[in-house]
């Protein structure tokens, strides 16, 4: 069943069109991602489908009912109050129908007998309802997206722009609406909290379009992808991965089909040119009048559209008059598929000079810009030729810090960092510190190049989606995503063998992402990447480096998708153990007598929780099942539903003591 049908939908700002005539649905269950290049009008398409933005022509249809939630991408929700107060406050109706038991039950504490089936009936739909739980629902969704409980009592106008998304996400969760509508969701969010909304939204009941360039959260959160160029829509089923096997088989199929059917058209051009003198004359120009309409409707619609849709109904305009044989000859051969692919970079990074097998090693390293105060500490670390190493860490965690520092630019607090030999480095500042604000983009490229002439430079930014007079613009003027081309367009003319990249993939729409990837990956020298973007560090890494809470560096062999499944495995293993411990005997085995007396101590009181917990699930189970069936006495009605609230209420207390031990 569709939640959501678009039809013939169109967008323009005067003359021009953002898109037109775009018609797709959304089902229920569907979890569908939006991706294109920047310009495309994807957020222009969600701020119409919530309702917030106009059309200029077409159609969207809502299914009778549907509660539709939208994030988009600027802080201005309106919210007031505290953190907690904006994410209760998804529960008004519950809370009200709390207070109305309260006051149901002091009614039948004074002997008002009327008051109890009405309490009875109450109390199952708010039990119905999630009213002894959703306390506990907006704990999880506020830790999960990075809040602590000291955050609770925080007023909203005094939270970050960042903070406030977040806090306007969780309310937008609680509210558990049938449509999510998500406009970069992960923006303002750390790697755990991204994590945790791709396995939220995996497990969403409802339905949600999401547009991101996260193209790992996609991988994540999508199960089908509606693609968006200049051309229209395109659907996909399965996630990002699935999306781009699935387009590059589409591509060929189509020029497959094309090649062949223009193939039949030569054909009868020459069939035509032999017997149009002849004797099957009329029969060739039969078949002359045929080959100028179908050639015209071609030209006007496209062979997809010819192939698939009866004459009838194919809107074009053909002329009566046939073509002349060398005309239709000249028409048939000029036929081109049209390229809905997105606009490419056309990107290469030289290395010509190979280095040494040693390109870095650390020796007891300390980062950090103020002595005493490092940022992480690195007793140990090497990356050898054709490695690629990505180095992550929350922001702020010394990452950039620790590009400056082998670069030389920053000192290093303690130990040392030696360089291989026969190294060329090419470093990619995630801040672009090496443009220059004032030169226009022709100068920028000429300071890397001196001897490339005004029109050669020109010619060479054309590669990288720069056209016309964008040539002469400032770099001051150019946006992030136009910043970081420029970038990489003085990146690609260094000649390296070392790459340090710090986020190159900031502001990239999708395909310059997918560009970057390809040309990484055909790089033959050695790369440190530092990168929020998990899709690519899994693309290319050899070795994932870590900085840790405590400042340290872990590292681990393999890629950024085997690390996390080792860390899965490793975490449910001692959950496990965990579990194991708590069922065996009181008496320390010899294992546990090696165990230090806090580990010993803190599985004790998970096991001291986790019993107390399940006997206030059966205690609380029971009180259930005597309200549903109230006995007769008011008094007693009213004495259990105090006790259910108690009840409900310390074991709220024991599982959030529980979640807070098993964090530690």
């Amino acid at each position: 069943m569709s939640l959501l049908n678009v039809s013939s939908l169109t967008k323009s700002y005067g003359h021009r069109d953002i898109f037109t005539s775009l018609t797709f649905g959304v089902a229920k269950g569907a979890r569908l991602g939006i991706v294109g290049p920047n310009g495309v009008g994807k957020t222009s398409l969600l701020r119409i489908l919530a309702g917030v933005d106009d059309a200029s022509s077409g159609s969207v249809h809502k299914s009778r009912g549907l509660r539709v939630g939208y994030l988009s991408q600027e802080a201005d929700f309106q919210m007031s109050g505290t953190l907690w107060d904006a994410c209760e406050s998804v529960f008004a109706p519950l809370i009200r129908q709390q207070e109305e038991l309260n006051r149901l039950e002091a009614q039948i504490a004074s002997g008002d007998e009327s008051a109890l089936e009405r309490y009875g009936a109450l109390q199952h739909e708010f039990e119905r309802r999630g009213g002894y739980t959703f306390q506990t629902k907006i704990r999880q969704v506020l830790s999960g997206l990075g809040f602590d409980a000291v955050d609770y009592p925080l007023s909203l106008e005094h939270l970050s722009g960042g903070q406030r998304t977040r806090a306007f996400l969780a309310q937008l969760l609680l509210s558990d609406p049938d449509l999510l509508l998500l406009d970069e969701p992960t923006n303002h969010l750390d790697v755990q909290a991204v994590e945790w909304l791709e396995g939220y939204l995996s497990q969403w009941a409802g339905a949600a379009v999401i547009v991101s360039h996260d193209r790992y959260f996609l991988d994540k959160a999508a199960n089908g992808i509606l693609e968006m160029t200049a051309a229209g829509v395109e659907e996909y089923r399965g996630n990002y991965s699935h999306y781009l096997q699935q387009r590059q088989e589409r591509w060929e199929r189509r020029q497959m089909v094309f090649d062949g059917e223009k193939e039949k058209l030569l054909r009868e051009v020459e069939y035509i040119k032999k017997n149009i003198s002849g004797q099957n004359t009329l029969q060739a120009k039969g078949k002359l009048r045929r080959l100028t309409r179908v050639v015209q409707a071609i030209e006007q619609v496209g062979m997809d559209a010819v192939l698939n849709t009866q004459w009838s109904q194919l809107d074009v305009d053909t002329t009566t008059s046939p073509f002349g044989v060398e005309e239709a000859e000249k028409r048939v051969r000029a036929l081109r598929l049209p390229d809905v692919r997105p606009p490419q970079l056309h990107l290469h990074l030289r290395s010509f000079q190979r280095s040494g097998d040693l390109v870095i090693r650390a020796r007891g390293l300390a980062v950090g810009w103020e002595p005493g105060k490092p940022l992480f500490a690195c007793p140990e670390m090497e990356l050898r030729r054709s490695e690629c190493a990505a180095l992550i860490g929350a922001n702020g965690a010394g990452k950039s810090t620790f590009l400056k520092t082998i670069l030389g630019q920053i000192p290093p607090l303690q130990g040392e960092v030696i360089l291989g030999a026969s190294l060329k480095v090419g470093y990619f500042a995630q801040a672009h510190e090496g443009l220059n604000p004032q030169n226009t983009l022709v100068q920028e490229i000429q300071t890397a190049a001196p001897n490339m002439l005004i029109s050669e430079a020109r010619q060479y930014l054309g590669k990288f989606l720069f056209s016309g007079d964008d040539s002469y613009k400032k770099v001051e003027v150019l946006s992030g995503g136009e910043r970081g081309r420029l970038a990489l367009a003085k990146l690609a003319l260094e000649d390296t063998n070392l790459l340090l990249l710090d986020e190159p993939t900031n502001h990239l729409d999708i395909p310059a992402q997918e560009v970057l990837e390809q040309v990484l990956e055909a790089y033959a020298g050695t790369i440190l990447l530092v990168s929020h973007d998990r899709y690519l560090v899994d693309a290319l890494a050899t070795q994932v480096w870590e900085i840790t809470p405590e400042g340290g560096l872990d590292t681990f062999n393999g890629t950024y998708s085997q690390r996390r499944e080792e860390r899965e495995r490793l975490a449910a293993l001692a959950s496990a153990q965990v579990q194991e411990a708590s069922r065996s005997a009181a008496a320390p085995s010899s294992k546990n007598s090696k165990e230090g007396k806090e580990e010993r101590r803190r599985k004790a009181q998970i096991q001291e929780l986790e019993n107390a917990i399940a006997a206030l699930e059966e205690r609380l189970a029971g009180l259930g099942r005597q309200l549903e069936n109230p006995p007769p006495d008011p008094g007693q009605v009213a004495q259990l539903g105090r006790e259910y609230e108690q009840v409900q209420a310390e074991m709220d207390e024991k599982l959030s003591e529980w979640e807070q031990i098993q964090t530690l």
